[in-house]
């Protein structure tokens, strides 16, 4: 049912994850219209929905469908629409997600908030990886291992965002879970109705061949 037809190449597959072919306006209505045929109830796809917003407001990159899909079980909640719903978190609102995150982090831990640009952010991160990197060539080469970078992507933005992203995450989470419940359920009911008549219309035919002479 949820299977491509046409298999993608990797290297399509990473394109569509930044800008999806159709704009995100399109990929938005794709998403929400899987979401709505799920076969279950609506108070458990809102769960899903609920696991997939939240993680989006972790700065566990990588991670966001293996938690979604945990987070999910634990509630009792649909797994795929956690799946389909971490892409809450996408190119186009990761900054103002980082930003509430940070800003909520830093206040908590009643440390400095230097509000970063989306360069700087970046910069930070690359830093951190090629910390990683570097450290790990050290192991096998004798070098020096430097944790610069990574101590100070930790301090100023992995702790302040994990610990900062839970309570909007929660919030945001509560939102979509919600709105969903009714917007799903009134979905399936007209579905249904939708069904019904369908299949009364052919009961009729039915009825009406049978008494043809």
């Amino acid at each position: 049912m949820f299977k491509r037809r046409d298999k993608r190449k990797f290297g399509r597959v990473m394109l569509d994850s930044v800008y999806p072919r159709g704009g995100w306006g399109r990929a938005l209505y794709y998403i929400t219209h899987r979401v709505r045929r799920l076969p279950d109830t609506p108070q458990k796809i809102a769960r899903g929905i609920f696991a997939g917003v939240f993680v989006s407001f972790t700065p566990l990159y990588g991670l966001h469908f293996f938690l979604a899909a945990l987070i999910a079980w634990g509630l009792r909640g649909n797994i795929l629409a956690a799946l389909l719903s971490t892409l809450f978190g996408n190119p186009l609102t990761y900054v103002p997600i980082a930003m509430v995150s940070l800003k909520t982090g830093h206040f908590l831990l009643g440390s400095r908030f230097d509000e970063p640009s989306e360069t700087t952010l970046v910069a930070k991160f690359r830093g951190a990886g090629e910390d990683l990197l570097d450290n790990l060539v050290a192991v096998f080469t004798g070098a020096e291992a430097n944790w610069a970078k990574l101590g100070q992507f930790y301090h100023e933005l992995f702790l302040p965002y994990l610990i900062g992203g839970i309570a909007p995450g929660i919030a945001a989470g509560l939102v979509a879970y919600y709105l969903s419940v009714p917007v799903i359920a009134a979905y399936q009911n007209r579905r249904r109705g939708r069904l019904k008549e369908k299949l009364a219309e052919l009961r009729q035919k039915a009825g009406k061949a049978d008494d043809r002479p």
